[in-house]
């Protein structure tokens, strides 16, 4: 596996796979399953798989985890390289925003919905990241997981409406036994935290049973799976929707694919998950 540290590295590396087709697994690194089903899908469906490690500042809000972001970099190295992964593009912060850089990418009205809400400037800086990102490794396929669904419909009216020439291939969601959807935040939790963090992914089995027994009211399920995060103590609901996976507008009534997505604090540690209705 060649590891590439800076722009030139990475641009030089990519010559030498000209008219090949290159599958790219963005990450911020501390990986775990979930990401490792990425690069098994880039494996399948590409030539060339490259994967990036870069923790990006510009997607932390003031108060966040940026500083405490876990960083097992050779960790991930080894996981990679057991993978079967080409090239790792791992860029210090000054390559990705040389000095003085007043450039952003932002998608208008998606990146104020669901994380956007509480998170305000983070899609900002994921756009423009992962704009730099597909600018630099030019990939023909990127892949991205379902368990960052607001994310996935972010970069994909982005690729829509900038013309980018890279297909989003999304992958399910990669759960422990227990049911807890899979993230690098979770190292962060104790052993109460982690048994509380279950309730997320036990409210959106409510919802689907509510579903399954026939309720199409958003509003119905939706308070089915508050109930269930409001009963845990340990948890503090910060949202809980029904939307269109692709504008992340409220639905009224499943007629169609509809994601409900979750988001909650538990301790300190702010978790996600999400399930798709009505496919």
């Amino acid at each position: 596996m060649q590891t590439c540290r800076t722009i030139t590295e990475m641009r030089a590396a990519l010559r030498a796979v000209t008219g090949r087709k290159i599958g790219f697994v963005p990450t911020m690194g501390a990986l775990h399953e979930g990401h490792l089903s990425l690069v098994r899908a880039a494996k399948t469906q590409s030539d060339f798989v490259v994967v990036s490690i870069f923790v990006n500042p510009t997607q932390f809000g003031p108060n966040e985890d940026l500083a405490r972001y876990p960083r097992p970099f050779e960790q991930d190295c080894g996981l990679l390289e057991k993978e079967g992964v080409d090239t790792l593009f791992v860029p210090p912060v000054e390559q990705m925003y040389p000095p003085g850089a007043v450039t952003y990418v932002t998608v208008e009205e998606l990146s104020g919905k669901l994380d956007g809400k509480s998170r305000p400037s983070h899609f900002r800086g994921v756009a423009t990241v992962v704009s730099k990102l597909f600018h630099i490794v030019q990939p023909d396929l990127a892949f991205f997981g379902q368990k960052d669904a607001a994310q996935v419909a972010v970069i994909r009216r982005m690729v829509r409406d900038l013309d980018m020439p890279v297909r989003i291939v999304v992958c399910p969601i990669v759960r422990e036994p227990d049911g807890l959807a899979m993230s690098s935040r979770n190292a962060y939790l104790t052993a109460q935290e982690r048994s509380t963090a279950l309730a997320l992914s036990r409210s959106l089995q409510q919802v689907r049973s509510v579903f399954d027994k026939g309720e199409r009211r958003a509003a119905v399920l939706v308070a089915a799976g508050k109930q269930v995060i409001q009963a845990e103590p340990g948890a503090r609901l910060d949202y809980y929707e029904a939307v269109d996976p692709d504008s992340l507008d409220p639905v009224r009534e499943i007629a169609g694919p509809t994601l409900v997505a979750v988001a909650a604090y538990v301790g300190a540690t702010r978790l996600i998950d999400n399930t798709t209705l009505g496919i």
